[in-house]
C-alpha cells in the first residue's frame, strides 16, 4: 500500500507540474513575461522529482516483492535474479510507459538547465511548453489507463510468474530498452525547438545550432538501442538471424531513418540556407513516427515478440499522434512564405545536390517501412481479415536503396558546394575507387559470388575510401581535432555503416543453414565445420531449470546450446551457442533435448556477424565525436534575435572550395 501512495503522488506531481509548466511558459512566451518563464525551471524539477518518486516506489515494490500492486504480481518474483527484477519494471506496459517519463524529464530538466540564460527568448519559452505538454501526455497515461500502481484484486498472491521468461534469459534486457529510450524520448527536444521556431516565426537558421546537437544525441543512442536489439534478438531467439524486419523493428528503424535524413540536409541549411521546409517536416516526422512507434508496440494490434499484450491506451496515443501531425503540417503551411529557402542547387555535381538525394532516399526508404509495417493494419481495420507482408517485400524494396545510399556515401564527402570540374572530381575519385577495388579483390579471394553482394562489397569499399580521404586531409589540417565535429566524426560514423553494411551484406547472401540429426560420438561436417554431439546434462538454478546439449565444434571448442525452463512459467525457451570469430559465427540452437538417442540441432553459418556489432560501436564513438565540436563559433549563437545567423562549426572540407 505505501508503494502504490508514493508512487501515486509522484505521477500526480508529475503531471500537475507538465500542466502548470505548460502554461506559464506558454503565456510567459506569449507576454514576453520573463519572470514567469523562469518558473518553468521549478515546474521542470517538480516533474523530475515526480517521476523519480514514481520510480523509486516501484523498483521498491519489485525488490520488496510488493504483490499488493497489480503490475508486481503481474511481473514479479521470489525467485528472480536481482537484475531482471530491476529491470522488470519495463518488461511490461505500465513500467515501459513509466520509463518513458523518466527519461522525458530528465530530458526536460536538462534542456531548463542548459538554457537557463535564454529564457528571456520566446522561441524557448515555447519549446518549454511543449516539452511541459509532452510529459503531460505520458504522466496522464499513468494516472489514467497505464496506471502502474494499480491494486491487485483480493486475494493477494504470495508470488507472481516473473517477467516473460524471453526477457530474463540475457543481460542485454537490462540495457537494450532504457537506451532505446534515450533515442527516441531524445527527439522530443528537436521537436519541441522546431515547434518553437514555427510559433514565433524565428525559421531561419539560428534554431539549427541548438538542434544539431541534440538530434544527433538522440540518433546515436537509437542507433546503439537498435544493434542492441538486434544483438539481443540473435543470442535470444534462436532462429540464427539479428534482423526480421519485425513490425517492433521496423517502428524504431521508421525514426532512424528520418533523423538520418534531417542530419544530413541540416549541414544544407547551414551551409547554403537550403531546405527549410524539409527539415522541419523532418524532425516533426520523426517525433510523429516515435509517438506511431509507441502506439504499435503498445497498443496490442500487433503480434511480436517484441510488442506489449493489448491494451486500453491505444486510443489516447493514436490520438496524440494525430493531433502532433495536424498541429505540425498546420504551423509549417502557416510559415510558408518565411520558410521559402535562401539558396538554390547550382549544379547536380555538388554536396547539396547530394544531400537533396540521399533525403529523397532516406524518406523513400521510411516509405516503403511505413506501407509495408502499417498496410496489414489497415487492410485488418477495413476489411477484418489479417495479412502479412513478409521478409521478400522488405528485402526487394531495401536492397536497391541501400545501394544507392552506399554510392552516395562513397560520392558525397569528395564533392564540394556549389560547382566543380570534371578534373576536380576524378582526382577525388581516386580514393574511392582505390577503395572499392581493394574491397572487391579481398572479396572475390575469400570466395565471395554474386552480382548483388559484390556490388555492396564495392560500394562499401568505395564509401571507406571516401571517409577514409576525409578523415586523413582533416587529422593533415587540424591534428586529431580532425576527428571531431560533423566532418571528422561524420567520417567515423560512415566507416562505421560501412562495416556494418558490409557484414548485412555477406550475412544476407552467404549464410548457411540446416537442421542436423546428431547422434552421440558420431563427428558430422557441415559448411566446413566439424561438430560432435557429446552428451547433455542439467544445470538446476534458483530461478531456472536448464537442460543443456555439449556439442564439440571443431574437435577443441565445446558450445552449450540449452532449453531453460523458469520457474512459475510453463513455457520452455531455447538458448542457443555462438562460436565467435573474425570471418564467421557457428550458431547452435535446439529446439528439443530428448533423454537417450540423436537430437536435432539447428546449425547456422553466419559470416562476418562480429563486424555487425563493431560497426555499430564505430558509429557510436563517430556520433561521440560528432557532437564536439572541432572548434570554437567565430561568433555566439543569439537566438534573441529573430534575424540573426548562428555560426556553427562548419569545417573546411564542408565550405571549401574549388581548388584540390
Amino acid at each position: 500500500m505505501v508503494n502504490a501512495a508514493i508512487g501515486l503522488m509522484g505521477v500526480s506531481l508529475g503531471l500537475g507540474g507538465s500542466l502548470v509548466g505548460a502554461f506559464n511558459a506558454a503565456v510567459g512566451a506569449r507576454t514576453g513575461n520573463v519572470r514567469q518563464l523562469r518558473w518553468a525551471r521549478r515546474y521542470a524539477m517538480l516533474v523530475g522529482f515526480g517521476a523519480v518518486l514514481a520510480v523509486v516506489a516501484m523498483e521498491r515494490a519489485l525488490i520488496t516483492r510488493d504483490f499488493y500492486l497489480a503490475y508486481v504480481a503481474h511481473v514479479g518474483s521470489s525467485r528472480t535474479p536481482a537484475l531482471f527484477n530491476v529491470a522488470a519494471m519495463w518488461s511490461a506496459l505500465e513500467g515501459s510507459i513509466l520509463l518513458w517519463a523518466l527519461v522525458l524529464s530528465g530530458y526536460l530538466i536538462a534542456v531548463v538547465v542548459r538554457f537557463r540564460d535564454r529564457f528571456a527568448d520566446p522561441l524557448v519559452g515555447w519549446a518549454m511548453c511543449a516539452l511541459f505538454a509532452i510529459c503531460a501526455f505520458f504522466f496522464g497515461l499513468m494516472a489514467g489507463p497505464s496506471n502502474p500502481f494499480r491494486l491487485t484484486a483480493l486475494p493477494v498472491p504470495l508470488d507472481g510468474p516473473g517477467p516473460n521468461p524471453l526477457l530474463q534469459n540475457h543481460i542485454l534486457m537490462a540495457f537494450h530498452p532504457p537506451i532505446l529510450y534515450l533515442g527516441y524520448v531524445g527527439f522530443s527536444v528537436p521537436f519541441a525547438f522546431a515547434i518553437g521556431a514555427l510559433v514565433t516565426g524565428r525559421v531561419d537558421d539560428g534554431w539549427l545550432v541548438i538542434t544539431r546537437r541534440w538530434t544527433l544525441m538522440a540518433w546515436g543512442f537509437l542507433t546503439v538501442g537498435i544493434l542492441l536489439g538486434s544483438w539481443w534478438s540473435y543470442e535470444v531467439l534462436g532462429w540464427g538471424g539479428f534482423w526480421a524486419w519485425d513490425p517492433v523493428e521496423n517502428a524504431s528503424f521508421l525514426p532512424w531513418l528520418t533523423a538520418s535524413a534531417y542530419i544530413h540536409s541540416v549541414l544544407a541549411q547551414q551551409r547554403r540556407g537550403m531546405l527549410r521546409v524539409w527539415n522541419l517536416s523532418l524532425l516533426c516526422a520523426t517525433f510523429s513516427l516515435t509517438i506511431l512507434g509507441t502506439f504499435l508496440t503498445r497498443s496490442g494490434v500487433l503480434d511480436s515478440v517484441h510488442a506489449f499484450s493489448k491494451s486500453d491506451i491505444g486510443p489516447a496515443i493514436i490520438g496524440f499522434f494525430t493531433v502532433i501531425v495536424l498541429t505540425s503540417v498546420g504551423l509549417i503551411a502557416w510559415r510558408g512564405q518565411r520558410l521559402r529557402s535562401a539558396g538554390s542547387i547550382d549544379a547536380v555535381a555538388s554536396r547539396e545536390a547530394a544531400f537533396l538525394i540521399s533525403n529523397a532516399l532516406f524518406a523513400l526508404f521510411a516509405f516503403v517501412v511505413l506501407l509495408g509495417t502499417v498496410f496489414p493494419l489497415v487492410i485488418e481495420a477495413l476489411r477484418g481479415t489479417r495479412i502479412s507482408v513478409g521478409r521478400p517485400y522488405f528485402d526487394r524494396m531495401a536492397i536497391p536503396i541501400g545501394l544507392a545510399l552506399l554510392t552516395l556515401m562513397a560520392v558525397a564527402p569528395i564533392l564540394p558546394w556549389r560547382m566543380s570540374s570534371a578534373a576536380l572530381l576524378r582526382q577525388r575519385l581516386t580514393t574511392s575507387i582505390a577503395g572499392a577495388a581493394a574491397v572487391l579483390a579481398a572479396a572475390v579471394i575469400f570466395g565471395a559470388r554474386g552480382l548483388v553482394p559484390a556490388v555492396g562489397f564495392a560500394l562499401g569499399g568505395a564509401a571507406a575510401g571516401a571517409a577514409t580521404r576525409q578523415l586523413s586531409m582533416n587529422i593533415r589540417r587540424h591534428g586529431l581535432r580532425g576527428l571531431l565535429g560533423a566532418s571528422g566524426g561524420g567520417m567515423v560514423v560512415h566507416l562505421g555503416f560501412v562495416m556494418l553494411a558490409v557484414a548485412v551484406t555477406a550475412a544476407g547472401a552467404y549464410s548457411r543453414r540446416i537442421e542436423l540429426q546428431l547422434e552421440p560420438g558420431k563427428p558430422v561436417v557441415f559448411a566446413g565445420h566439424t561438430l560432435e554431439f557429446r552428451s547433455t546434462d542439467q544445470v538446476i538454478g534458483r530461478s531456472l531449470i536448464e537442460r543443456r546439449a555439449l556439442i564439440l565444434v571443431e574437435g577443441d571448442r565445446l558450445l552449450k546450446p540449452a532449453l531453460q525452463q523458469f520457474n512459475g512459467s510453463s513455457q520452455t525457451v531455447g538458448t542457443p551457442a555462438i562460436a565467435n570469430s573474425l570471418s564467421e559465427d557457428v550458431y547452435l540452437s535446439i529446439d528439443d533435448l530428448p533423454t537417450q538417442g540423436p537430437i536435432g540441432v539447428i546449425v547456422v553459418i553466419m559470416p562476418l556477424a562480429v563486424w555487425l556489432w563493431t560497426g555499430g560501436a564505430v558509429m557510436a564513438l563517430g556520433t561521440a565525436l560528432s557532437i564536439i565540436p572541432n572548434r570554437k563559433p567565430r561568433h555566439p549563437s543569439r537566438l534573441t534575435q529573430p534575424d540573426a545567423v548562428s555560426v556553427i562549426d562548419v569545417p573546411d572540407e564542408l565550405v571549401t572550395v574549388t581548388q584540390p
